[in-house]
C-alpha cells in the first residue's frame, strides 16, 4: 500500500521524482542546445567526425567553451546530487512519513535544486550556490536518517 497511488506520501514522491527526472534529461538536452548553437564545446575527438549535424568539423570545436561546459557543469551537478534523492526518497516512501514531513522535504529539496540552477545560469558566486546545495543534501542527509530510524528501531 506504501507504493500506491492511495498513498499521499507516494503521490508527493513521484511528483518531485518526476520534476528532478525532467531536470536531469533537461540540463542534458540543454548542453546539447548550447553545442548546437555555438558550434563548439564538444569533448571527444570523434565529435570531429563529419556527419548531418556536424557538417564542417574543426579542431577548435574541442576546446573548452564556457557557455557550453557551463550547462555541462550543471548538468553533473544534478547527477552527482538528484540520484540521492530518488533513491532515499522512495525508500523515505517505504518508511512511512507524514504527509507534511514528506511535502516539506521532498518539495523543499525539488525548490532548492531549482533555485540552485537558476543561481548557477545566473553565474552567482560559489557561496549563493553552495547554500543550495547544503540545504538539498541535508534534506537528503534527513530522509536518510529517517529511514535508518524507521529500519533499526
Amino acid at each position: 500500500m506504501l507504493l500506491s497511488m492511495e498513498n499521499p506520501v507516494f503521490i508527493t514522491y513521484m511528483i518531485a521524482a518526476s520534476i528532478m527526472i525532467l531536470k536531469i534529461m533537461g540540463q542534458g538536452w540543454m548542453t546539447v542546445f548550447r553545442m548546437l548553437k555555438t558550434d563548439s564545446g564538444f569533448v571527444t575527438p570523434e565529435d570531429l567526425n563529419a556527419g548531418m549535424i556536424n557538417r564542417n568539423p574543426r579542431p577548435e570545436q574541442l576546446e573548452l567553451n564556457e557557455y557550453v561546459d557551463r550547462s555541462r557543469r550543471m548538468h553533473r551537478n544534478d547527477l552527482e546530487n538528484i540520484p540521492a534523492f530518488l533513491a532515499c526518497g522512495l525508500l523515505f516512501v517505504a518508511a512511512g512519513p507524514s504527509q507534511l514531513l514528506a511535502n516539506i522535504l521532498m518539495y523543499g529539496f525539488v525548490i532548492t535544486r531549482l533555485i540552485h540552477t537558476i543561481a548557477y545560469t545566473t553565474k552567482q558566486s560559489h557561496e549563493v550556490r553552495a547554500t543550495f546545495y547544503t540545504v538539498g543534501s541535508v534534506v537528503v542527509i534527513i530522509m536518510a536518517v529517517y529511514v535508518l530510524a524507521a529500519a533499526i528501531l
